[in-house]
């Protein structure tokens, strides 16, 4: 356990209650020819003590015609009793409809149309085999609700990755530059002190949130692109503390997938919530971070 400042305290976790079976941790790993990856979601040490699922979920796959990276990263709002099941199904949603429309090479990604799938999945679970109308969506609020950041990496100008994301919720995107070890928030999420820049209370899906929070991006050979939760985002705040070092630290360059996961479950004081963090390197732009 890697401890940061005041770790929590120490305790044998307690398996999660109900069901569909919900694993403590998610971990992937990989590189395409245009980028390396890295993927995990860590159960928080409150659920972890408490007997209850991860409410984070993440999804992430190639576009074979492209080479681009799709993603997804959600947050099931605690208040909704299967906001687990709900963070699961908008990823799988989100990036199913992303390789969708680069299948069918869309001059431009329809991110309305990204988040909309997304946010149907959760009314048509809600309508359990029924019709999934419109009627349904105050169910599936109640039941399923979840934040979610969505986007591809795929080859811009000269061969750089280009970073397309769409945001509902408070889950963020920043970018770490290796070189200097700062890093740039893409998405509003919170500061350092916890101040909020987007209300943790933002709605979720299934509402879909107008205008949408969009945001384009290019991914410099220092760079690495983050996308996670606010379980990671809290902890993290402007980077400028011991879990920004931490992390420049531990993405200096890529690690083994499962010392990904092991930076990501570090132990900190009253930081106890779900950790989903995806981390994508440029992998032939990748260059050793000056000293």
């Amino acid at each position: 356990m890697l401890e940061v400042g005041e770790p929590g305290y120490v305790f044998e976790s307690r398996p999660p209650e109900g069901s569909p079976y919900r694993p403590d941790t998610v971990v992937d790993g990989w590189s395409t020819d245009l980028v390396t990856m890295r993927l995990a979601s860590i159960r928080g040490y409150g659920h972890r003590y408490h007997g209850t699922p991860r409410e984070d979920d993440c999804a992430v796959a190639v576009h074979k015609g492209s080479g681009g990276v799709v993603f997804a990263v959600a947050d099931g709002v605690s208040a909704a009793p299967q906001s687990a099941t709900g963070a699961a199904l908008a990823c799988r949603g989100a990036v199913t409809d992303l390789l969708h429309q680069m299948d069918a090479d869309v001059p431009s990604l329809d991110w309305a149309h990204v988040v909309g799938t997304a946010a149907w999945s959760l009314v048509a679970r809600a309508a359990a085999g029924r019709e999934p109308e419109s009627a349904y969506a105050e169910e599936a609020e109640r039941l399923y609700a979840t934040t979610l950041v969505a986007g591809v990496v795929r080859p811009g100008r000269y061969g750089i990755p280009e970073v397309h994301l769409v945001q509902v919720g408070d889950s963020g995107a920043w970018v770490l530059d290796r070189a200097g070890g700062r890093y740039r928030r893409l998405l509003a999420t919170k500061d350092s002190q916890g101040t909020e820049i987007v209300s943790s209370g933002v709605t979720p899906l299934p509402r879909v949130p107008s205008p949408l929070a969009v945001q384009t991006v290019e991914l410099g050979p220092s760079s690495v692109l983050l996308v996670g939760t606010d379980g990671f985002g809290d902890a993290l705040g402007d980077g400028d503390g011991a879990v920004g070092r931490l992390f420049h630290r531990g993405l200096a360059a890529p690690p083994p997938a499962l010392g990904f996961a092991h930076l990501l479950d570090f132990s900190r004081e009253t930081f106890d919530d779900d950790r989903t963090l995806l981390a994508v390197w440029p992998r032939h732009l990748l260059r050793e971070p000056r000293r």
